[in-house]
């Protein structure tokens, strides 16, 4: 069977997009010029901007062609992947800025962990970067048996999930909320953006294999540069629309 036009007109422009021929903030052809080019009605002209809008590689404005914008790196929150794996699978080269690694009272998260708000707690805060380009802030929170094996390493050079799985503590499961909020005046200072930039925060619960919570935390993100996507099952037979949670 034929491939469908609109598919082969989405590879086209997504191969110009690519290559750097058609550049972010530049106007895609008309749907008169694609259509004259394709010899083809504005129907399949219409799916492929659709296709690469949903892609997040143009957008769409009634009156006007459709743009190039900046591709935002996707990140899926119905898995748990490490953001320095997450990172590299993108192409780009992660990095990180440890500010702090402190241990403390376990204060005001003493109820996520389950735990007294005298007990004390890790807590790391790292600025991660894209190819050099502050992206997210970390504030992270372990279970004191759990972090204090992050004084033993550079938290510069690893991937913490990772190096936490590899010492014995690894994620068995996990839950995540995803909300807005407005940078505070140390996020601001480490994304180098004004107070109050709107940031979309990443919160996250992990458990080990007995159900125990051992990690309480929080990413920060620059909405500019990173979106979440979210895999659903549809509606659930009772007709309630099914939740997904997760990263």
């Amino acid at each position: 069977m034929p491939q469908a036009v609109y598919i082969d007109i989405a590879d086209d422009l997504r191969e110009r997009i690519a290559s750097g021929r058609l550049r972010p903030g530049d106007d895609v052809p008309t749907e008169a010029e694609l259509a004259e080019r394709w010899h083809t009605s504005r129907g399949p002209i219409r799916n492929a901007l659709a296709t690469l809008r949903a892609e997040g590689l143009v957008e769409t404005t009634r009156g006007r062609p459709a743009r190039v914008v900046s591709k935002k790196a996707t990140q899926a929150v119905d898995m748990s992947v490490p953001f320095t794996r997450w990172a590299r699978d993108l192409g780009v080269e992660p990095g990180a800025q440890t500010q702090e690694v402190s241990l403390r009272r376990a204060a005001e998260l003493a109820e996520p962990f389950g735990i007294s708000a005298h007990a004390h707690i890790v807590s790391v805060l790292r600025l991660r970067l894209l190819d050099g380009r502050p992206t997210m802030v970390e504030r992270l929170n372990y279970t004191e048996d759990v972090g204090r094996l992050l004084f033993q390493v550079d938290t510069d050079a690893v991937s913490i999930t990772e190096y936490l799985t590899e010492h014995g503590h690894p994620i068995a499961g996990v839950q995540h909320e995803i909300d807005a909020m407005a940078a505070d005046e140390r996020d601001a200072a480490l994304l180098r953006v004004p107070v109050a930039t709107p940031l979309l925060r990443l919160s996250r619960i992990s458990r080990d294999a007995e159900g125990r919570v051992f990690e309480v935390s929080q990413d920060r993100y620059l909405g500019d540069v990173v979106r979440f996507t979210v895999s659903g099952s549809g509606i659930s037979a009772d007709g309630q629309y099914l939740r997904a949670v997760g990263r």
